[in-house]
């Protein structure tokens, strides 16, 4: 396992701009980052992409090893070398377009925010093959932003309740703990990337705050 420390273009957010599966990574063309640095630290092909345009990928995708989605209103940049590499690709219809906010998931489960509908959670909950459920995250609905998971453990936003936090280890058949990022910052999932090899976090993350990381995320 590694845990690797990078900006994007001197922004730590890499949650926002970013995300990964344990297949592959999928990252801004937009912004410059060290390719190598990622593959080593996440033992994945690395694919320089985009969602209509904007490199805002860890906010309107999310997904894990069986399906990425977005809302039905991005175009998928690099869409064919995805599909080259097994990844499929599911677009979902309705308002809702920050999927990387909504859903927290990994290869077990997902969490949903709960003002999705009906038809949209069963949609997701077939393309990523995994048990879905309504949930929050220290009261946050957004669930994805207040959370990082992998299908090792997860790391959760330090205000989250013990029931909360109790739910997402069923629900996502993972342990979990709390934890902040980027010198403190509580909203975890868009300060980092992580699958089960390794983690990709903010170069302002501190030496204690890569020590909780390190275990929530199960590397200990």
């Amino acid at each position: 396992m590694s845990i690797v420390r990078m900006d994007f273009n001197r922004i730590p957010y890499l949650g926002a701009f970013a995300m990964c599966t344990d297949k592959i990574a999928l990252f801004p063309a937009q912004l410059h980052f060290r390719e190598q640095d990622v593959r080593d630290a996440l033992e994945a092909p690395v694919v320089k992409s985009s969602l209509g345009e904007s490199p805002l990928i860890g906010i309107l995708m999310t997904g894990n090893s069986n399906c990425f989605v977005c809302s039905d209103l991005f175009d998928v940049g690099s869409s064919e070398e995805l599909s080259k590499l097994g990844a499929s690709i599911q677009q979902v219809p309705g308002k809702f377009t920050a999927f990387g906010n909504l859903i927290l998931a990994n290869n077990k489960g997902a969490i949903a925010n709960p003002d999705l509908p009906d038809e949209t959670l069963k949609l997701l909950g077939e393309r990523l093959s995994v048990p879905i459920e309504r949930g929050t995250i220290a009261g946050i609905k957004n669930v994805g932003a207040a959370g990082v998971a992998t299908n090792r453990g997860a790391l959760l936003h330090p205000d989250v309740s013990e029931n909360e936090l109790k739910f997402v280890e069923k629900v996502l058949g993972v342990p979990a703990d709390i934890g902040t990022a980027c010198g403190g910052v509580k909203f975890v999932g868009i300060c980092m990337v992580a699958n089960s090899n390794g983690v990709v976090v903010g170069m302002t993350t501190t030496g204690p705050e890569l020590g909780r990381i390190d275990s929530a995320l199960g590397f200990i």
